[in-house]
């Protein structure tokens, strides 16, 4: 019969150098005694996982990347079967209990039991199969019931946040950045803010980069494609040469770490100043079907704030769903910011958002906009990714 070992999820990852707090789960691992292998051998590229939040709301993983940065940002509970050649990932405690039900069967079988030469009368076996059953209910009722999320642990779910810190393969960077970690904020749209993905340094070395060759910032016209003005858009903006220098490859390569999209299919970086008064209005960043050839659709951005705002200049999703009025910052956000799900600016901070879901349709509710700076100056550095080579 095949060893089994109880572990947690957490202390599974903290050996895979990804440290997750507020994350309550188990791993329930099955190893084969003629062929072991160490827990930690378990290669983290194989395993598939699924998190489910609560039972009327499961979360958005892109089937494109790995699902860990998903799994981190995930607080709540997951229940997760792993063997070493394959893992099933349950949603809910019907399938859970079905699983647990099914093995049951099994060592009742003999599948994992075999009784050597003994003779088991029904009367025998009946009271084995009770106790199992009565053994079974009651760790299912004290596992759910102390165990499993509660109707307080999902409310404002998206101001209780899960976080992990990463393990950036590429380190390198200009100047020392504070610690790292990674908040959840939204899976309609799927947005998550990476803390401190840059440093000070870098924040005003971008800015000094940009300066001298800012212009007025355009659109693209959705029917022509071609660039023009708009009144939507009254920022001043430029771009950036992929892989300018040392420092801009390694902000780019810090990107593709954090978000698991390749350096290739990324746009350069677009870095954005706004002034009093400026603004961009809601809209998407996806591209229309005549514009995907070189690359595809855009599938996700992320927006780096180089400096912080005293007043306004919030990144508002109008489209997200959820209530935000309860949240921590609620009353210092401005009347635009209070229009949706909003990102308050702050130096070093970058905000990633998909465009397109799981299914690789386009997210209504990905739509966004820059509000108007009420007081102070915004800088912002933009890289938008697509899903092919770029």
């Amino acid at each position: 019969m095949g060893s089994h070992h109880l572990l947690s999820l957490s202390s599974y990852l903290h050996k895979e150098h990804v440290s997750c707090r507020y994350l309550n789960s188990y791993v329930y691992i099955s190893q084969n005694q003629k062929n072991p292998k160490p827990i930690n051998s378990v290669p983290r590229s194989s395993i598939s996982l699924w998190a489910r939040t609560n039972p009327d709301y499961p979360p958005k993983i892109s089937p494109q990347f790995p699902a860990w940065p998903n799994l981190a940002h995930t607080q709540l509970y997951i229940l997760i079967f792993v063997s070493i050649s394959e893992v099933a990932a349950y949603r809910n405690r019907g399938l859970i209990l079905l699983k647990l039900l099914r093995s049951l069967m099994a060592v009742l079988k003999g599948k994992y039991i075999k009784f050597q030469g003994r003779k088991w009368s029904t009367f025998k076996l009946s009271k084995i199969v009770m106790a199992l059953l009565l053994a079974l209910g009651i760790s299912m009722f004290i596992a759910f019931r102390f165990f499993s999320p509660t109707e307080s642990s999902h409310s404002n779910l998206l101001h209780r946040l899960a976080s992990v810190q990463h393990r950036a393969v590429h380190s390198d960077g200009l100047g020392k950045r504070e610690d790292q970690w990674v908040e959840f904020i939204s899976w309609e749209p799927r947005a998550f803010v990476y803390h401190n993905f840059l440093s000070k340094e870098e924040c005003l070395y971008l800015i000094s980069l940009a300066t001298p060759y800012m212009k007025k910032s355009t659109v693209v016209d959705i029917k022509t494609g071609k660039i023009k003005d708009s009144r939507t858009r009254t920022s001043s903006g430029m771009f950036l040469n992929r892989g300018q220098n040392k420092i801009v490859s390694n902000i780019e390569k810090r990107i593709a770490d954090f978000t698991f999209i390749p350096v290739e299919h990324g746009e350069a970086l677009q870095i954005l100043h706004y002034e009093v008064g400026q603004k961009y209005d809601a809209h998407y960043d996806f591209i229309s079907e005549e514009f995907i050839r070189k690359g595809g659709q855009r599938i996700a951005t992320l927006l780096m704030y180089l400096s912080d705002v005293e007043e306004g200049g919030e990144t508002v999703f109008p489209a997200a769903e959820g209530n935000f009025s309860s949240l921590p910052g609620w009353n210092e956000l401005s009347e635009c910011g209070k229009g949706g799900l909003s990102v308050k600016p702050k130096m070093g901070d970058a905000l990633l958002f998909w465009t397109l879901r799981p299914n690789n349709t386009l997210d209504p509710t990905s739509l966004h906009g820059a509000c108007p700076v009420i007081r102070g100056n915004k800088w912002s550095c933009t890289k938008w990714m697509h899903v092919n080579e770029y």
